[in-house]
């Protein structure tokens, strides 16, 4: 297969790349000079980039920002990024995406436990991670069979317990392969409209 994997050398994105290099043709894509260049902030970075890798048979999005602070320091613009990047930065990459698909061929999108168990300063994030949930299930009723469409949302995986453990008392860290294997259970099983939980 080949596959199309926006924010690849991340965190999370590096060790689904990894995993699926071993069987397959992966691109990387994201704001890294060492990949193809893509901002998911901007439609037409988006479109430039689906234009040059041709058909896909798979999309995967682990890409998108969304502002962290206290609810009444949160501004217009703040909530603003995440809209843009995170949100509809991965909305777009469906719109133009599924142009770019081959039959049968599959997105993932990537959003987090926020959606379901926000905790402090987190108020843009959530509202952001939320709308993608709905997003993906209202969108898979119109693709149909031309395409089908996923969210992997992950608790805070082990790899960046430490960084974010502060803010998640008492949460128990994922371990990296769970967050990958939902990843390939999206790619290659047959679920759409489905939001792939890893929690624990």
């Amino acid at each position: 297969m080949k596959i199309l994997i926006i924010g690849g050398a991340g965190t999370i994105g590096k060790y689904v790349t990894e995993h699926l290099q071993q069987a397959h043709e992966v691109l990387v894509a994201g704001r890294s000079d060492q990949h193809l260049y893509v901002d998911i902030a901007d439609s037409s970075s988006i479109q430039k980039l689906l234009s040059a890798v041709g058909p896909l048979d798979a999309i995967i999005c682990v890409a998108g920002e969304a502002k962290w602070d206290d609810f009444a320091k949160l501004s217009a613009a703040d909530y603003d990024i995440g809209l843009r990047s995170k949100l509809m930065g991965q909305v777009n990459v469906v719109r133009y995406g599924v142009q770019h698909l081959k039959p049968g061929g599959s997105i993932t999108l990537s959003t987090g436990i926020l959606a379901d168990d926000p905790v402090k300063k987190t108020a843009s994030a959530a509202m952001v991670n939320g709308g993608i949930h709905s997003f993906v299930q209202a969108v898979a009723l119109e693709l149909g069979s031309k395409a089908r469409i996923n969210a992997v949302s992950a608790g805070v995986v082990a790899a960046s317990y430490e960084k974010y453990q502060a803010y998640f008392p008492g949460h128990n860290p994922v371990p990296m392969q769970k967050v990958v294997n939902g990843y390939v259970r999206s790619v290659f099983g047959a679920d759409s409209g489905k939001i792939i939980r890893i929690y624990e």
